[in-house]
């Protein structure tokens, strides 16, 4: 049996509860869009039927009415948006109605002539007493770029940390399999969830032909990772109707925060 295949390490994954030391279980998803160029619809129905808390979009529209297109996605998928989309260069955030907001930033990194711009939408939020730093990025295609980008990445959840916030997840498309110099910097920083709980399937690149997993959801080491990978029980017709990559679901134990 290939690793796109293995068997769930869990048949359910937990679902959102807040637990009573203030503590809480949370669904995130990151899912790379290619910007609403598919079925509107069918990417709707993928987002509904994982139940997330937070998603962590790639290849948000950037370009015109973007944000009308966003907002219009996200209100079928009973989500609300958080930041990013063209403010970001691509990388969005959203949420549901369990989220407390606390601050949303967009980052642009530096521009590399010739190639796209890259950006973080990022934001720091509380469900219950859990207070979390979200990432969502969307790496280079250009292996050194990609490698700096990664290194940014790493410094803006640093940055998080030096600034009182204890508990930091990132989700994006790393353009990168695991084996790669910018992922292994990653890992090094940050726990990768299929590796450390998997659930479900590894790949998420092709939805018509899975092969390779390019998409990671990483955790700051206080977060209890409790399964994570392409979720299973997702109609295939609509993974390939919806956008070019597979969704990544984690569920994440995220602890009170200590103030």
């Amino acid at each position: 049996m290939d690793s796109g295949s293995l068997p769930a390490a869990s048949t359910e994954l937990p679902k959102s509860l807040t637990e009573p030391d203030g503590s809480a279980v949370i669904r995130v998803l990151s899912y790379n869009i290619r910007s609403m160029r598919d079925s509107p619809v069918a990417l709707a129905r993928v987002m509904k039927a994982c139940a997330p808390d937070l998603v962590l979009i790639q290849e948000a529209p950037r370009f015109f009415r973007w944000r009308k297109h966003l907002a219009r996605l996200a209100r079928a998928a009973d989500l609300v948006i958080l930041s990013g989309g063209g403010s970001a260069a691509g990388p969005a955030l959203l949420c549901s109605l369990r989220a407390t907001v606390e601050r949303t930033e967009d980052v642009l990194l530096p521009l590399t002539p010739g190639l796209h711009r890259r950006g973080l939408a990022t934001a720091v939020v509380r469900f219950g007493g859990a207070r979390l730093g979200v990432v969502s990025c969307h790496l280079s295609l250009q292996k050194d770029e990609r490698y700096a980008q990664g290194g940014m990445l790493l410094d803006r959840v640093e940055a998080m940390g030096a600034s009182g916030v204890e508990h930091v997840v990132v989700g994006g498309d790393l353009n990168e399999r695991p084996g790669g110099r910018t992922f292994r910097r990653l890992a090094r920083g940050l726990n990768d969830a299929w590796a450390t709980r998997p659930w479900g399937s590894e790949y998420t690149s092709t939805p018509a032909d899975p092969h390779q997993r390019i998409d990671a959801i990483l955790a700051t080491k206080g977060v209890e990772v409790l399964g994570c990978g392409v979720p299973d029980f997702l109609d295939r017709d609509e993974l390939r109707a919806a956008t070019d990559h597979l969704p990544v679901l984690a569920a994440l134990r995220v602890p009170a925060a200590r103030s």
